[in-house]
């Protein structure tokens, strides 16, 4: 049997140690800062996106990885001998799934199964994580991509409470007078991925610190009924304090074996802007 290589876009939000321990191949998806072209992660940070959104007082334009870098990035495993599995953003958010689908049928389809995770953030690093147990395990890629599409990928739970509207006004997401009127208010409002999609969900109203932990206490009856192997808290940058409160009052709960702190990619932060916090994890 060959060797599986894991390869998903930069927005899965997987931290440097997770990807390092599993060996995961990284593609990036791009952000475009006045007709500049950078890859996420790779030649650009979220502090520096914030700066220059900050300063032009815009949101930048983010694009789906390319063609050309998979076809390259395909092509290189599989003259290594690798078959592989391939993940990433929500085709729904992106068009980066349907990229690799096609550069997975210019190289070797028989060889590289891609999966739509339906997901953004560490929601698709929950998969990309399951994919590596499921390879451990002796599946083939196909075996793989079958057993997430039937049994996992719609388990996957994702939500995040923002902090400012100002990102999501700057990038069409909502109105200026409900973006006034939540910032006036101290209304920070939660989004949830369902279906592929990102929907407005509750708003919270008072500090971040209040929001978050109002938050996290709503979620507790599901997250001491989901899987309990691990939890993501991610955040797209944040005060350290109030994401020390967020992970001591999951830990509190006494229920994960791993609850795993992560940071937003630039495309991800691009949209929500600096303080968003999410807690992602999976049904049983």
């Amino acid at each position: 049997m060959r060797k599986i290589k894991i390869i998903c876009d930069s927005t899965c939000d997987l931290n440097a140690e997770l990807i390092a321990k599993h060996d995961i191949d990284i593609a990036p998806l791009f952000v475009n800062l006045e007709d500049k072209m950078y890859r996420d992660g790779v030649d650009i940070t979220p502090d520096e996106v914030y700066v220059w959104a900050d300063k032009v007082k815009s949101v930048p334009k983010t694009a789906a990885v390319s063609q050309q870098t998979l076809i390259e990035l395909f092509t290189k495993y599989i003259q290594e001998d690798y078959d592989i599995f391939y993940t990433g953003i929500s085709s729904e958010m992106s068009a980066s799934y349907h990229v690799a689908t096609m550069a997975a049928n210019e190289i070797a389809p028989d060889r590289i199964a891609v999966l739509d995770s339906r997901n953004l953030s560490t929601g698709i690093g929950h998969s990309v994580l399951k994919a590596v147990e499921l390879a451990e395990s002796g599946m083939t890629v196909q075996e793989i991509k079958d057993e997430l599409e039937s049994n996992f990928v719609s388990k996957v739970r994702a939500s995040f409470v923002v902090d400012s509207t100002t990102y999501l006004y700057r990038g069409g997401r909502c109105s200026a007078i409900s973006a006034f009127g939540a910032t006036a208010l101290s209304i920070k409002p939660s989004i949830v991925v369902e279906n592929g999609k990102m929907r407005p969900d509750a708003r919270y109203q008072g500090s971040l610190s209040r929001c978050l932990l109002k938050y996290a206490k709503k979620m507790t009856p599901a997250l001491l009924e989901a899987d309990n192997r691990r939890v993501f808290i991610t955040h797209s940058g944040i005060d350290p304090t109030i994401l020390e409160k967020v992970k001591d009052y999951v830990d509190s709960l006494n229920y994960f074996r791993e609850v795993i702190i992560t940071r937003a990619g630039c495309v991800i932060s691009s949209h929500c802007g600096y303080g968003t916090l999410g807690i992602l994890y999976v049904t049983k």
